[in-house]
């Protein structure tokens, strides 16, 4: 039996990147996905794509910043699929790469909107229909940026952290439910990754080499069965975990002040 047979999953954000790539590896484990996706021609070609692999997928247009729409997406797995075993909270709007002190409000409301707020409303969304599954694995993406205080991700980072506090506190009160919450920290070659290696001339390079495992990830083959290690039975005894999921790069860390900004200013 595949090790997802016969669960619902809805993946925020399964339109491109590590999403999509957790998508895929889902259908081939026999899960019936719902991708929550903005992008309706992204989502839609997606979609298809799960279809042709043999797979129950639905797309279901998705503004994870809004709470109706997440409602609507929960409910739209359950009437479609029959229920819900498991949710990923992917997705979020990234903000311009700028220094902490040129980060707007608006920007941080966008980055805790889609994060934040986002998981908030979709984990208690979904809390009652895992109940009457008689259970259910909820997988919170956060990030190593939090760990390291990246530059130029100050809204980002402030978001992230939250994510892993809600992710610890879910899992304290929801194991009664027998819904278990872990958090992956990730690092593979999604949307971003592409744009930056197009931009910045060996830069995917550079990025494999500073792993101990000397490469990049691959969004399916090396996030996905991690993913789907956490919405199976394999980790029934598992909950407010967080794991790096990024080819050791947590063990070095990485340098990520911007080569133009003065180490002092007055």
């Amino acid at each position: 039996m595949r090790l997802l047979e016969d669960k619902v999953a809805l993946i925020t954000g399964a339109g491109g990147g590590i999403g999509e790539g957790v998508a895929r590896y889902f259908v081939k484990q026999g899960a019936s996905v719902v991708v929550a996706e903005l992008n309706e021609s992204l989502g839609n070609a997606v979609t298809a794509d799960l279809r042709a692999l043999g797979g129950k997928a639905l797309f279901f247009k998705t503004d994870v910043s809004s709470k109706d729409s997440i409602n609507a997406a929960i409910q739209a797995a359950v009437d479609e699929f029959g229920g819900l075993d498991t949710l990923v909270n992917n997705a979020f709007a990234p903000t311009p790469n700028v220094l902490m002190e040129d980060k707007t409000d608006e920007m941080l409301k966008q980055t805790l909107d889609t994060t934040v707020w986002a998981a908030w409303w979709s984990m208690r969304a979904a809390l009652p229909h895992m109940r009457a599954r008689g259970g259910g694995s909820i997988i919170n993406f956060y990030s190593i940026d939090t760990e390291i205080g990246a530059w130029l991700h100050s809204d980002y980072n402030t978001a992230k952290s939250a994510i892993v506090g809600l992710t610890r506190s879910a899992a304290a009160e929801w194991g009664r439910f027998n819904v278990r919450v872990n958090a992956i920290a990730p690092t593979a070659m999604g949307a971003t990754f592409h744009k930056l290696a197009a931009e910045n001339p060996g830069f995917a390079e550079r990025s494999a080499a500073m792993r101990p495992l000397g490469r990049s990830g691959d969004p399916e083959d090396d996030i996905g069965p991690v993913v789907a290690f956490l919405a199976s039975e394999m980790s029934r005894y598992m909950t407010g975990e967080s794991l790096h999921v990024d080819g050791g790069i947590h063990l070095p860390r990485y340098n990520s002040r911007p080569a133009d900004v003065p180490v002092r200013e007055y």
